[in-house]
């Protein structure tokens, strides 16, 4: 990419039997991406390939090339990794089958990249709840995601809105295998590419939306989905090596207490008694990832998806 080339990025869309991928495919088509050289990707990471009779028929009259990727079978690693081989542009963008991009989503992310010369730029998702959702998760607003800093630095970031400088000096990992059936691959990935010195910034004009159905409307479905994500950030913890494992466990078991203390403090509220709650959660399952628990198996599994 040089001053008189414009940046061409692929827009990479993992899917797996979701019948949203036509409004996702419907918002991308929307994009006000003038200036930018776009292809988009769909990897199917079903057993047989489902999605490409609709991406056929999309095809016709789609403003950009499409390209269908058939990578079998139920491991969402596999997918995002055939992505990762596809892509030929100089950014890769990842967006989930369930959702839909703002009109500006793609040129917010670029400029950030192009502002701030950063590896990776992450987007927010804006979680849309139902009619039938219950008070205290819309009030709480549990399933938008943010980046976290950590001392004014983002450290590991999520698949569900992000994009990815494909010349980047660092070698770009893979995504792991072992937890693409489990979740928590995109975490790991991102994990990684920040130890190998790779920088991640925010672009809070970047966003997208996710609808929320009724199925992960529940506090059962947060305590799973904090759980797992405390144990894949523990593991990474192990893995990244900055403190023994006797010493981590410690500082875990402590902020669960503290949460669990915090739970009865709060009983009152019905947000902030859950807030805490999945707080509590996440630290149990990052005892579990520093003890080497083994992870739950839930992509392609209709009650986790």
């Amino acid at each position: 990419m040089t001053a008189s080339t414009p940046p061409s990025v692929d827009i990479a869309i993992c899917t797996f039997r979701r019948p949203h991928l036509r409004e996702t495919l419907a918002s991308v088509a929307a994009l006000d991406a003038d200036g930018i050289d776009v292809q988009v990707i769909i990897s199917d990471n079903d057993v047989e390939p489902s999605a490409e009779a609709l991406v056929e028929e999309i095809r016709v009259g789609f403003p950009f090339p499409l390209r269908y990727v058939h990578s079998p079978a139920q491991n969402i690693s596999i997918a995002r990794n055939a992505c990762l081989d596809a892509a030929t542009g100089d950014f890769l963008a990842f967006v989930d089958d369930d959702e839909t991009v703002s009109p500006a989503w793609l040129k917010a992310l670029v400029e950030r990249a192009e502002a701030t010369g950063a590896d990776v730029v992450l987007g927010p998702v804006r979680a849309l709840y139902g009619a039938d959702s219950p008070g205290w998760l819309a009030t709480g607003d549990f399933h938008s995601v943010e980046p976290v800093f950590v001392r004014d630095e983002i450290e590991t970031g999520y698949t569900c809105n992000a994009l990815i400088r494909r010349s980047a000096p660092i070698a770009l990992p893979r995504f792991d295998l072992a937890l693409g059936k489990s979740g928590g691959e995109d975490t790991d990935f991102f994990y990684r590419l920040h130890a190998r010195g790779g920088r991640i910034a925010f672009a809070p004009e970047a966003w997208v939306v996710e609808p929320v159905p009724s199925h992960r409307a529940t506090l059962g479905w947060l305590l799973n989905r904090r759980f797992r994500a405390g144990q894949t950030h523990g593991a990474c913890l192990m893995r990244a090596g900055r403190t023994g494992p006797l010493q981590a466990a410690g500082l875990a078991s402590a902020k669960v207490v503290h949460c669990l203390l915090m739970v009865g403090v709060t009983a009152l509220s019905p947000v902030r008694w859950r807030r805490n709650l999945l707080r509590a959660t996440l630290h149990v399952g990052v005892l579990g990832g520093i003890l080497g628990v083994r992870q739950q198996v839930q992509y392609g599994h209709a009650q986790y998806r």
